[in-house]
């Protein structure tokens, strides 16, 4: 069964649809069959990967509202092991559609337990809100990445989507977890951006990833192609970044996994 992993930060800009992407496209290229849900109204996930969102004719909109089956409007992406569920401008109405919906934040959730056992990964690209689509993606999510950018006010508002997370895991998922702060738009020259990393290892400590995304003019040149890094420029430090992340989210996967399977054992050794 695959996990589930969420992208997100109320803030605009912080890279979250360039990570989400990028360490999708990096998982596939590490051999995990992964799927990108882009569950932001702008659609940058969509055309990041190379497709015109006003040429989409099915969305994550229709998997929600009108419970059509995500299978069916699956798109393969140029990247290996690459798939996306796009989304629309009409997600914007979603939220006012789903007000008066049973069970409304737990739409995408149903939506998506329909493909965990076909992908190893799913990554949701959230919106830049704390709404309603924001709380279905958290709802869905095993995990969630928060990226932090390498800058003055990193930390202004993380406070409210830290509180937003804790809210859904008391009341709809138990079982999020946070998979790690990343720290993104790193400038090794510039001496606030070090402060800003020492700032949120402090505060986070083991919550911090290791691996930091560096400014990089290749990334940021991507997304105009329609292309993940991996396919724009494979060598570029954009790149090493992102498949870095990748192995590291797969190492600690890997024994968050055998850590699991130690306690069924003790269990299992307990009780006979």
């Amino acid at each position: 069964m695959g996990k589930i992993i969420a992208v997100a930060n109320q803030k605009g800009g912080v890279g979250k649809t360039t990570t989400s992407i990028n360490l999708a496209a990096s998982l596939g290229v590490l051999e995990k069959k992964t799927l990108i849900v882009d569950a932001d109204p702008q659609a940058n996930a969509t055309s990041g990967v190379g497709f015109d969102p006003r040429n989409v004719r099915t969305s994550i909109y229709e998997c929600i509202i009108n419970q059509v089956e995500p299978k069916d409007i699956i798109l393969s992406t140029k990247n290996p092991n690459l798939d996306i569920i796009p989304a629309h401008i009409d997600l914007v109405g979603a939220e006012i559609e789903m007000i008066n919906m049973p069970n409304r934040e737990r739409m995408m959730r149903m939506a998506l337990n329909k493909l965990k056992d076909d992908y190893d990964f799913i990554i949701i690209d959230c919106s830049p809100s704390l709404g309603l689509i924001t709380i279905n993606s958290l709802t869905a999510a095993d995990s969630v990445i928060v990226p932090v950018q390498c800058e003055y006010f990193a930390l202004e508002g993380l406070g409210k989507l830290l509180n937003t997370i804790k809210i859904v895991q008391t009341r709809l998922n138990p079982e999020l977890s946070i998979e790690g702060m990343l720290l993104t738009m790193y400038d090794q020259r510039l001496r606030l951006a070090n402060q800003v990393i020492e700032e949120v290892k402090m505060h986070f400590q083991q919550l911090v990833f290791d691996t930091i995304i560096h400014r990089n003019t290749r990334l940021g040149e991507a997304p105009s192609h329609g292309e993940s890094i991996i396919m724009h420029d494979a060598s570029s430090t954009g790149a090493v970044n992102y498949l870095n992340l990748a192995r590291e989210i797969l190492q600690k996967n890997e024994m968050t996994r055998i850590s699991d399977k130690d306690k069924i054992v003790e269990v299992y050794d307990g009780e006979s």
